[in-house]
């Protein structure tokens, strides 16, 4: 089966069912719970922990296949983080699970001090990151775990797009050398790349190519993206999409380029505007190449109570949001 639209880049290998309604639905929390197995059946020093949500992070999928690799710590999430330092200094491969608001939410001290400036090679995941949490509301939407945490020095920052991503992204952490922390969300999303969609920590993947503007985006919102493009290329308009998956180091080359072959950026991201990947490619393109930006994001709110689907659209993240934001976007690089 081919592609249907052929601007999407044939070198992303994304799933030939992309824009079909049979497209698979998979949470991508499942890939980090298989993307843990895999890494464990490789390395026995990769070992499981969890602040008392084994069944909703998918690690306990993990401790299943290996139950005298896995410590439930309860509800005590700092000191999760120190028993995983420990581990780490032992020659373990921790990887740690809690939901985002509690990792870096709660123990971004333990993160900083203990991990972080010790270049511990602890693993740390952050689940049910964005509105995707949905009815849990707002007190357990993750919204500022981007920002929190690509601050700090040594730590390797993910946000894949899909289940495939998400079990490659958690194999990679398991490889790299230091400190990683990974957010993945919640509920089913389309699986829009396959098991040969490259993925390297650090290089940036260009899904669809287009001149008149670029999204770049990380995290289940790229589908969205991906969509918005397709409808506005009905319009004559032709937009690239960028996964942007690693946050930090993030691919500057990539994303200057992208920046110099539209002239125009909006970015996309299930998270606070405020600090999160969008200021991040602000940060890198003020200094290198300025062109006209929008941002799609959390806009200085909390979330609700509320179905993802609904949340998405509430608060301004949808695919329609993003293609009147390409359309502003164009006009400011037109009128420049």
């Amino acid at each position: 089966m081919k592609l249907i639209k052929s601007m999407i880049n044939p070198n992303a290998k994304l799933n030939p069912k992309i824009f079909t309604p049979e497209i698979e639905q998979k949470p991508t929390r499942d890939g980090f719970g298989d993307g843990m197995i895999l890494a464990g059946k490789e390395d026995s020093n990769v070992v499981g922990l969890c602040a008392d949500l084994a069944d909703s992070t998918r690690v306990g999928w993990f401790q299943k296949q290996f139950p005298d690799r896995y410590i439930e710590v309860g509800i005590a999430e700092q000191n999760m983080m120190g028993l995983a330092t420990g581990l780490a200094m032992a020659g373990k491969v921790p990887f740690l699970s809690t939901y985002a608001v509690f990792c870096p939410g709660r123990n971004w001290d333990q993160m900083r001090v203990g991990v972080c400036y010790a270049k511990a090679n602890v693993k740390m995941s952050g689940a049910h990151a964005g509105v995707s949490v949905g009815p849990d509301g707002g007190t357990h939407q993750g919204l500022e775990d981007i920002a929190i945490t690509r601050c700090l020095p040594n730590l390797v920052v993910l946000a894949p797009a899909d289940y495939l991503e998400t079990r490659k992204a958690t194999y990679a952490a398991a490889k790299y050398v230091g400190p990683v922390y990974l957010r993945f969300a919640r509920e089913k999303t389309p699986v829009f790349t396959s098991e040969e969609t490259p993925f390297e920590i650090g290089k940036a993947i260009t899904l669809r190519d287009g001149k008149d503007a670029v999204i770049i985006g990380c995290g289940p919102l790229l589908y969205n993206a991906l969509e918005a493009a397709e409808e506005l290329a009905k319009e004559g308009i032709e937009v690239m999409v960028v996964n942007n998956h690693t946050i930090k180091p993030m691919d500057n080359a990539a994303i200057i380029e992208a920046a110099k072959l539209c002239g125009a950026v909006v970015t996309v991201e299930d998270h606070q505007i405020m600090g999160g990947m969008g200021s991040a490619v602000a940060e890198l393109l003020s200094q290198n190449y300025p062109v006209p930006m929008e941002f799609i994001g959390m806009r200085d709110k909390f979330g609700e109570s509320g179905t993802p689907e609904e949340l998405i659209e509430v608060f301004g993240m949808g695919k329609n949001s993003i293609k009147e934001a390409i359309k502003k976007v164009i006009n400011r690089k037109i009128s420049k």
